[in-house]
């Protein structure tokens, strides 16, 4: 499996958490797969009384047309008093850029997150972890209560604190990449005012720190004294729990069960550690059956099991909800999408048709063009060969000149000889 895709653990403690102003706060960026996210939380509710936490895409704003991102991821309010009252929850989402973040409105009531006695803030810092994988050919199952632990590795690291709140003290943790081998084993928290969270094996003795005695050979009679002898001193050393306790314990649960069990995880009964382990010393032979007694303690895990079934249920009918939500958003979308496509190809229509008109009219054009061409060559023709004559009247001109003055001098001529004969007869008119 691609070491990218491996479930990756974020741990963002923020310090000063009840001086914090704004009404949502982001973490740095940290990388898992190919995807840079960051965890994005309402200090004070988003629109509720209670904490949200969420996964976002932190560089959605540079991402493709259409990007979308696969993760499954569980999301955790550390109690840093009882690590095993730490609460939990998990899902899985494709993020895309209607929903580019995705986690719980409801996570944790503020009431009990702001809580002295609760262990979520201690010394007015809280620890949020986030374990998140991008493989989608694999399931992973986180367990109800526990959280993954982080494995004693170099590679993969990024620091994680928020964005500009430099006053609010917050302190970066690391994102490491879980062991497989530690992935289902109950994480142990560092004490107060440590940043780093370590993984279960830092208790377990090293070479350094003792020495490993191998035990002798023992008989069959020896074993059996030995844990004879021990159970007698468990039952000297352990408290029997009296009878008011047991109803104590005993109401505490029925009263749980008259809660839904999707909102069993933001109440105040969560967890019933105690009140089992009140029920499992109790000698209540004398009132229930062994049946019953294995009945009455193995709630216990199903208080673990149902609630997340119940709030995985009420999750996934939301979804419906939400999906109809954005089903309806991207009808208008398509309605004003065909609207805006119908009056694009009305405006097409109409620029088509002024383009006819205009072909028509450059046809016409173009027709006028041929005729005056065609009349400006038959005027060339024409003005051609009226210069030919010119210019062959031109080398005839001198002798049309010439004749002209020898027909000049002539018509002088005869006018004279006109002139004499007129008068010769005038001259003889009276003699006649």
């Amino acid at each position: 499996m691609d070491i990218n895709r491996q479930p990756r653990k974020f741990t963002w403690r923020i310090e000063n958490f009840s001086s914090i102003a704004d009404e949502k706060l982001y973490s740095k960026n940290f990388d898992v797969g190919d995807t840079r996210w960051r965890l994005l939380i309402f200090p004070k509710g988003n629109r509720v009384d209670c904490l949200s936490i969420y996964v976002d895409v932190a560089d959605s704003a540079t991402l493709p047309y259409g990007w979308s991102r696969y993760a499954q991821f569980r999301l955790a309010v550390v109690n840093q008093i009882d690590r095993k009252s730490s609460i939990a929850k998990d899902t899985q989402h494709e993020f895309n850029a209607r929903e580019k973040d995705w986690g719980f409105t409801s996570f944790l009531p503020l009431r009990d997150l702001h809580d002295p006695k609760r262990g979520y803030l201690v010394d007015d810092a809280c620890l949020i972890e986030a374990d998140i994988s991008t493989d989608r050919n694999r399931t992973i199952y986180w367990g109800s209560h526990e959280f993954m632990v982080e494995a004693d590795s170099d590679k993969l690291k990024c620091k994680a604190a928020i964005d500009n709140q430099k006053t609010l003290g917050t302190k970066p943790e690391e994102t490491t990449t879980p062991s497989p081998a530690i992935l289902a084993a109950p994480a142990v928290l560092s004490p107060p005012g440590q940043d780093k969270a370590n993984s279960t094996n830092q208790n377990l003795p090293t070479a350094n720190q003792s020495e490993t005695i191998e035990p002798e050979d023992s008989s069959g009679e020896d074993m059996d004294t030995f844990f004879t002898s021990l159970e007698s001193e468990l039952a000297r050393s352990n408290t029997v729990p009296s009878q008011e306790e047991a109803k104590e314990a005993l109401a505490k649960i029925e009263e749980a069960l008259n809660m839904a069990p999707a909102n069993f995880y933001d109440s105040e009964f969560y967890p019933l550690n105690q009140a089992f382990k009140i029920l499992s010393s109790f000698d209540c032979s004398s009132t229930l059956t062994i049946e019953q007694k294995n009945e009455l303690l193995a709630m216990e895990e199903n208080f673990k099991e149902l609630p997340d079934r119940a709030a995985k249920a009420v999750q996934d009918r939301n979804l419906l909800t939400e999906k109809e939500s954005v089903k309806l958003t991207l009808n208008r979308d398509l309605e004003r999408s065909l609207i805006k496509f119908k009056e694009a190809k009305a405006e097409v229509k109409q620029v088509e048709q002024k383009i006819a008109a205009l072909h028509e009219q450059v046809d016409e054009a173009q027709k006028n063009r041929e005729n005056i061409l065609a009349e400006q060559k038959q005027i060339f023709r024409i003005s051609k060969e009226l210069k030919m004559e010119l210019e062959a009247l031109g080398k005839q001109w001198p002798e049309y000149e010439a004749k002209a003055n020898v027909a000049e001098e002539e018509e002088k001529t005869v006018e004279a000889e006109w002139v004499r004969m007129k008068d010769f007869i005038s001259s003889i008119k009276g003699k006649i």
